[in-house]
């Protein structure tokens, strides 16, 4: 990027993925890119959130096929995975380069 400064039509943050850019998601979603999975009791406590709000969270991720939903049983008890999918990946790796040129440009 040239050092002249942005003008708004050209600003890396205009087209920011706001689903990801959200807190509660961008964390979900850091953990997850480290991971790849992930059962909801490691994400509840990683993060934070109350199981209603995580759930409410996860819940927008998956309809956006950012990640992906397994339920099935461990020992005889219910476990979730959370998953991040193919799409899920472009799209934080592609946030995740938009904000870097954001930091990087901005002077010192």
């Amino acid at each position: 990027m040239p050092d002249e400064p942005f003008t708004s039509d050209q600003h890396p943050l205009a087209d920011i993925d706001t689903l990801i850019h959200t807190p509660a998601r961008l964390m979900i979603l850091t953990y997850l890119y480290v991971v790849e999975s992930a059962d909801y009791v490691f994400l509840n406590r990683l993060t934070g959130l109350t199981w209603g709000n995580l759930s409410t969270h996860l819940t927008r991720l998956e309809e956006a096929d950012y990640i992906e939903i397994t339920k099935e049983f461990k020992d005889k008890k219910p476990n979730t995975i959370i998953s991040l999918t193919e799409k899920g990946k472009k799209a934080f790796k592609e946030y995740k380069q938009q904000m870097q040129q954001v930091l990087d440009d901005l002077p010192d």
